[in-house]
């Protein structure tokens, strides 16, 4: 990865009247940073900004929204897209996490304010509060139908909630400790978690019931993943016969990341080990890419991206600063991830340069999820953003 590229934060606002000056730096591992300032020379016809440089910095590219930078003596370049619109009346306080429906209508997010949230994707406008945790929600998702919402708290509870009229139709009890993740299998017959307890369990939505627990390894799992196995990839096989009650579990894997530096893999199925590896610091968090491919993050800004089929080294590592990564996610042929630092980016294969989703400053950006060509950002300064890749 290139030398980070950074803006101010609001940058869209202040080159939006002339003479308006926003700064900008890269950040060259191992050297000195460079600094410069963008400056507004008037406005276009059509509302976009005539936007020059100081020395050392490039603009290839700007219209209302995204403006391309390079820095050609690091070789670094970076397209920072503005939020196409922000909802700040939905949470009071900071938002933890965040979920879009399937068919991009509904959004579902928790906040510190102790309130869960169905939200109108296109306006943040409250269609639904969803009450009944005890203490804060961890964490929210909707099910693939994105009629149904899965949501886990504090309370060490896990619940199944109606987007429709708000009513809590199921409640799982059988963790210790507060829930950090959930993962969803298939179309949903069964639920992971994962929780502060250690413990990984897959529970039966139909029954409200557990069908087991997954793993038990003694250190919190901050992050679950599920996903599909290639082929090639030995899962293992159940000591025991599979419950009947268990659902599309077959040939997929299951992802813990953990708070003791671990990244562990296992048949989700078999509950088999298939790799344990150690990272520089924490896991926050982790997902596939493709059937072995996958991506982790920790606590000290290291973002590894593993092959199941050879976990021992990692394909590559990418470190963009020292803050935490808090959330990672698959997106067409890359991923989108975001740090405690309040940056947020995508780095796409086909692409030689990284997009910044911008608007946060120094605030962290909990969670990302994406509807089509839109993401949905949350953050600990209370707002939802909503950038539209379209403005790109």
């Amino acid at each position: 990865m290139a030398a980070p590229l950074r803006i101010q934060s609001d940058w869209a606002q202040a080159l939006r009247k002339d003479e308006g000056q926003a700064w900008l730096s890269c950040h060259p591992p191992g050297k000195p940073s460079l600094y410069g300032s963008l400056t507004c020379q008037g406005i276009g016809l059509d509302g976009t900004p005539e936007v020059t440089a100081s020395e050392g910095f490039i603009v290839n590219e700007i219209n209302k929204k995204s403006i391309h930078i390079s820095c050609p003596k690091e070789s670094a370049s970076s397209k920072f897209l503005a939020p196409y619109t922000t909802f700040s009346r939905i949470h009071t306080k900071s938002i933890t996490c965040l979920d879009i429906s399937s068919g991009g209508g509904l959004g579902v997010s928790s906040s510190t304010d102790g309130t869960m949230k169905i939200w109108q994707a296109s306006n943040g406008e409250l269609r639904r509060v969803l009450e009944g945790h005890v203490f804060d929600v961890n964490c929210c998702r909707f099910f693939p139908s994105g009629l149904v919402v899965l949501s886990g708290g504090m309370d060490a509870q896990l619940k199944i909630w109606s987007a429709e009229d708000a009513s809590c139709v199921v409640t799982f009890k059988g963790h210790k400790g507060g829930i950090l993740d959930t993962a969803i299998v298939d179309r949903g017959r069964n639920v992971v978690s994962g929780s502060r307890d250690g413990t990984a369990r897959l529970w039966d939505c139909g029954r409200s019931a557990c069908l087991g627990v997954l793993a038990d390894c003694g250190s919190s799992i901050n992050g679950v993943a599920v996903g599909a196995a290639d082929n090639s990839i030995n899962l293992g096989t159940p000591e025991q016969m599979p419950s009947e009650r268990e659902v599309g579990t077959e040939a997929k894997m299951l992802l813990l990341a953990r708070e003791d530096k671990k990244l562990q893999c296992l048949g989700l199925q078999s509950r088999q080990p298939v790799f344990l590896f150690i990272g520089s610091d924490a896991f926050n968090c982790c997902t596939f890419l493709s059937g072995f491919l996958l991506l982790a993050g920790t606590q000290d800004g290291n973002i590894y991206q593993l092959d199941v089929r050879s976990p021992g080294a990692p394909v590559q590592v990418i470190h963009r600063s020292g803050a935490p990564v808090l959330s990672l996610l698959s997106f067409r042929d890359g991923f989108i991830a975001s740090q405690g630092d309040g940056s947020c980016f995508i780095v796409q294969q086909d692409l030689d340069y990284v997009t910044e989703l911008t608007g946060a400053d120094c605030d962290p950006v909990y969670k990302v999820a994406t509807w089509e060509k839109q993401i949905y950002t949350c953050c600990r300064d209370g707002l939802v953003r909503r950038y539209q890749l379209s403005d790109l």
